[in-house]
């Protein structure tokens, strides 16, 4: 019995020898590592010498750029990284061209930083009609038709980023997905494609490449087909799956991004931008016990001089969301306020669905209340433009309204029209959202605005820093545009009619089975 088992010891240690394999390391500034590159190696540094300890720090450096600044300071969709607002037609959100495939199809998608996947209009079932907008464009909408693109492929079902492998009958079978938005029966599904986006690096040379995963969107539903993102949706979330992802796992660009929107329907987006050192930010907080949307807490609203207390609330940053909506008890206290400080008469409009909304004239516009909302450490963000203007038939001002809504849900939405005058930046990085002031002037050779006396935090309740300001009488989306032509509220009928439309870019971030 004895010779077996010591034979069985013997070859247990050889099967342990041989399973540890093991390499020799050699040194990169080594004498070794000089011999193996020969000529190619040019001067080599003397171990211990100066230009030895230089070159390991500037090998450091240059490798700490790759993995944490990125190769790019700043990516945007074209050379100034434009957005626009092309209003009612397009259901009142700020939108964008982007470049995709081979050869490159270009498509306006709406920036919405609250979903995640980027989908366009291809190989439609049911899609939006897109010839009633081409001719408001400089360019025509498009289908993109992934068979023409010579450097597209169809996502297999085994990828780590399809969300319904799970539902696939074959691995390799193209994966599909199915979006569900807030939005009464507002959907978007189809299969998802890898292809090229191509962005500008503002620095003249050949547009930057990479490859992102797109959803072809063959199947719409809901608000989709009433206006809203008729050419496609660029999700900016903070998923794997969305663009601002792909561009920092890439190491393009710092994992950063930011946008503007200006008073005159213009705007910009730009990819790597971590805004500037004078902006004021707080964190992101988890929603449903997760880190997955850009949420915010609000500790206090201050209405003029006056605080809320007890108005705690959490909020999403939507940039597809046109107004800001309050959780029922903050709306309440906040409205109330306001109409006790704003000297006007209370009114009603026809077809306005808004709650507090006032007859006025050009000669007789009161002072309006600002409206604060304060976030940690007494960090405040002052709403430019809370109120929205109502014409009558010959285009003069005959009241306006608290463009404010009361949310459904116990979270609130930072809208498009508290974000107007603001450059946000969503730093995924840290994982907080900065502001400040702007006109949305280019990020290098940025200017800010001040609010008012100070941007500095107030010491104590109730306003911090600016409570003194007024805000101003006209909202950027509708001051300067012709006058409307059916009543005092025509104007905004067509976009109360997209209001609750306009919540869908709240979105669930779950895909689900189609």
């Amino acid at each position: 019995m004895r010779l077996p088992a010591l034979l069985l010891l013997l070859l247990a240690a050889a099967a342990a020898e041989a399973s540890a394999l093991s390499a020799r390391m050699v040194h990169r500034l080594s004498h070794e590592a000089r011999l193996s590159a020969g000529a190619r190696g040019g001067q080599w540094p003397r171990r211990g010498s100066g230009d030895y300890y230089r070159a390991l720090v500037r090998s450091d450096l240059q490798r700490q750029k790759r993995l944490v600044v990125g190769k790019y300071k700043l990516l945007s969709f074209s050379h100034d990284g434009s957005a626009f607002f092309p209003g009612n037609d397009f259901g009142w959100l700020y939108y964008t061209w982007v470049d995709v495939g081979t050869p490159n199809a270009s498509f306006l998608v709406a920036l919405d930083t609250g979903s995640d996947l980027f989908w366009v209009p291809c190989d439609c079932i049911q899609c939006a009609p897109l010839s009633a907008y081409n001719g408001n464009l400089d360019r025509d909408l498009g289908i993109y038709k992934p068979s023409e693109s010579t450097t597209s492929r169809h996502l297999p079902c085994s990828h780590e980023l399809c969300s319904l492998g799970s539902g696939c009958t074959n691995p390799k079978q193209p994966c599909p997905y199915n979006i569900d938005y807030f939005s009464e029966n507002t959907t978007s599904s189809g299969l998802l494609i890898e292809d090229m986006l191509y962005l500008d690096s503002r620095d003249g040379h050949a547009p930057v490449k990479v490859s992102v995963i797109i959803g072809c969107g063959r199947r719409q539903s809901g608000t989709y087909l009433d206006g809203i993102a008729p050419d496609g949706l660029l999700g900016l979330g903070m998923a794997d799956i969305s663009v601002p992802s792909f561009l920092a796992r890439a190491g393009l660009v710092r994992n950063s991004f930011s946008i503007c929107f200006n008073k005159d329907d213009s705007g910009r987006i730009f990819f790597g931008d971590q805004g500037v050192p004078t902006q004021q930010s707080t964190p992101f907080v988890p929603l449903n016990g997760k880190l997955q949307t850009y949420a915010v807490n609000v500790d206090k609203s201050c209405i003029g001089h006056k605080c809320t207390v007890g108005g705690r609330f959490l909020a999403l940053v939507d940039s597809g969301t046109s107004f800001t909506s309050l959780p029922f008890d903050v709306y309440k206290t906040i409205t109330m306020e306001f109409n006790k400080q704003i000297n006007a008469s209370r009114s009603t409009f026809d077809d306005i669905d808004f709650e507090y909304c006032y007859s006025t004239s050009p000669l007789e516009m009161p002072d309006v209340p600002t409206i604060t909302l304060t976030f940690a450490e007494n960090k405040s963000f002052q709403a430019i433009y809370p109120i929205f203007p109502l014409n009558d038939r010959q285009g003069e001002l005959a009241g306006f309204c608290l463009a404010v809504l009361r949310s459904p849900e116990p979270v609130g939405i930072i809208g498009q029209n508290f974000l107007v005058g603001y450059h946000v930046v969503f730093d995924r990085e840290i994982m907080k959202l900065g502001w400040h002031r702007s006109e949305c002037h280019d990020p290098e050779n940025i200017t800010t605005v001040p609010l008012g006396p100070s941007q500095h935090n107030s010491p104590e309740d109730p306003l911090p820093s600016n409570e003194q300001q007024t805000s101003p009488a006209v909202t950027p989306a509708v001051a300067g545009r012709a006058p409307a032509s059916s009543g005092s509220a025509s104007l905004l009928q067509r976009l109360l009619a997209n209001s609750n439309q306009l919540l869908l870019l709240t979105m669930s971030t779950v895909l689900v089975i189609s």
